[in-house]
């Protein structure tokens, strides 16, 4: 575990200076989110709760937050792809360390852009009007949520990108994932104002309780329920998908 650690650290660094040697890669956890939180506040708030725009920027951050950091982590899976065509990941299985320290690494190093997502958001939020009603210690609790469910959530891009044959049908089968999930939670719009049918997706989606812990963190209202099912969802996604991720890529590499 040791060397696990260590190795992975290694290339977590590396993942971490091709983003900065490159800094447009950081336009879907940086300007996008900007856009979107815009979009939706100006364009819909008037017409969603009852023309108090403020109202619903209170509503929408915490949601579009949950949106950007489910969003951010197709471009991991985006690289990994990448990579293993340029045959960088040749190199790394004939050099003496642990065969699943390349896909660990680049997962760690997603902790900046996760990390980055949160400051825009909050950063611009504020700007726009945007007030946290529960204090620091619950914020900061927040953003170490929102963290964490994005690293577990990116392993479904890691394994997705051990599976398609481009980087490109990366970004498109994610995005079939990411958007009905998104657009179908308690993100833009109160859950009990939807149909029955749709309501009962939205109560499984893993999405949904996330955005009720992170509302509730940020501007008050109950944090324990939905938090104890974020939790359960961080772990079954962390069982299923990190085995079947590995397992893609020693078949894959």
């Amino acid at each position: 575990m040791t060397a696990l650690a260590r190795h992975s650290a290694a290339l977590a660094q590396r993942s971490l200076i091709k983003t900065i040697r490159t800094p447009e890669a950081l336009i879907d956890v940086t300007i996008q989110p900007v856009i979107f939180l815009l979009l939706f506040t100006y364009l819909f708030g008037g017409a969603i709760a009852d023309g108090d725009r403020h109202a619903y920027l209170q509503f929408l951050l915490p949601g579009m937050l949950a949106q950007s950091l489910a969003m951010g982590g197709v471009a991991l899976g985006q690289n990994l792809n990448a990579d293993i065509e340029k045959g960088v990941f040749d190199r790394f299985r004939s050099l003496p360390i642990s065969r699943s320290a390349p896909l660990v690494g680049a997962v760690f190093a997603d902790v900046i852009r996760y990390l980055t997502v949160c400051l825009v958001m909050l950063g611009f939020g504020t700007i726009m009007g945007f007030r946290v009603e529960t204090g620091v210690v619950p914020a900061i609790a927040a953003v170490a949520l929102s963290i964490g469910f994005g690293l577990c959530f990116c392993w479904i891009s890691v394994w997705v990108g051990m599976l398609a044959r481009t980087s490109g049908a990366v970004q498109g089968i994610m995005f079939l994932l990411v958007l009905p999930l998104t657009f179908g939670s308690n993100v833009f719009v109160p859950a009990d104002t939807l149909p029955g049918w749709l309501q009962a997706f939205v109560d499984v989606n893993p999405i949904t309780p996330l955005v009720g812990a992170i509302r509730g963190l940020l501007v008050e209202g109950p944090v324990a329920g939905d938090l104890v099912r974020t939790l359960a969802w961080m772990a079954g996604l962390l069982i299923v998908f990190v085995p079947l991720a590995l397992r893609a890529y020693a078949r894959r590499a």
